[in-house]
């Protein structure tokens, strides 16, 4: 497969809360082509690496792809600090996306910046969808109006509980009905909706996060630890296997 990277004109930036920003790019190519799940490899001046950043959404009819990202170090720092009408030298979209069916009632759990990348899937859900979003605090959460504007039925669990559930977005989970999980989040919450998906009988998905170099599998820099269907245990990436995989392929 060749990769090419774009320059794309950054349309909106804006902070969505103390370290969170919201981008929207023109890219009418690479949005005609992207899926929810996928990601893109950010390239920020004076950097070698790119920065690997999760697609939040993508509006093939406008031609734009949205990306929300948290301040993680001097890259992401410099990234924030870009305004409308400058551009972005992108490579996208990549890795693969979750297994989307309209028909299913699908529960989409997401904690923290792993959040974004399951508006995608609710856009695409509409009333079908349901979001359970977990967060620090209630300074820390966003795209609520987002998820709910999209017909997903939403529910907020801080840790503090200083808006919405006090406690675990599992705890959330447990009253709903569902025929599909898809989730992106820490290693913790991720094992602990498997754990649910299993006790249901239903399928789930979720997103892994791992540092990325490369972001196409050259460097084989995001190895996770993964079984095949006869139980052997191997080592795929994140960048090219994933970010989605089935749950019970994961060795946790």
């Amino acid at each position: 497969m060749k990769y090419d990277s774009q320059v794309c004109k950054l349309v909106s930036a804006r902070q969505l809360s103390g370290d969170v920003y919201d981008f929207v790019l023109a890219c009418p190519e690479l949005a005609a082509l992207a899926v929810p799940g996928q990601f893109a490899q950010i390239k920020v001046p004076g950097h070698t690496l790119r920065r690997p950043i999760s697609i939040c959404g993508m509006d093939k009819a406008a031609g734009t792809l949205r990306f929300v990202f948290q301040i993680r170090g001097e890259g992401t720092a410099e990234l924030a600090r870009f305004t409308p009408g400058q551009e972005i030298e992108i490579l996208a979209p990549l890795g693969n996306g979750f297994p989307i069916d309209r028909e299913k009632r699908t529960l989409l759990v997401g904690g923290g910046i792993g959040v974004p990348p399951l508006l995608g899937v609710a856009s695409q859900l509409g009333d079908k969808a349901i979001a359970v979003l977990g967060f620090r605090n209630k300074d820390a959460v966003i795209l609520e109006e987002d998820f709910q504007q999209a017909g997903a039925k939403t529910f907020i669990a801080t840790d503090d509980g200083s808006y919405g559930h006090h406690g675990l977005v599992t705890d959330l989970c447990q009253d709903q009905e569902f025929d599909c999980v898809m989730a992106c989040g820490p290693a913790p919450m991720l094992k602990a909706v498997k754990a649910l998906a299993q006790q249901r009988g239903a399928a789930c998905s979720v997103s892994l996060e791992e540092r990325m170099a490369c972001g196409i599998g050259a460097c084989l820099g995001c190895a996770v630890a993964l079984y095949r269907e006869d139980g052997t245990e191997y080592f795929g990436h994140v960048c090219k296997d994933g970010p989605v995989f089935e749950s019970h392929r994961v060795a946790w």
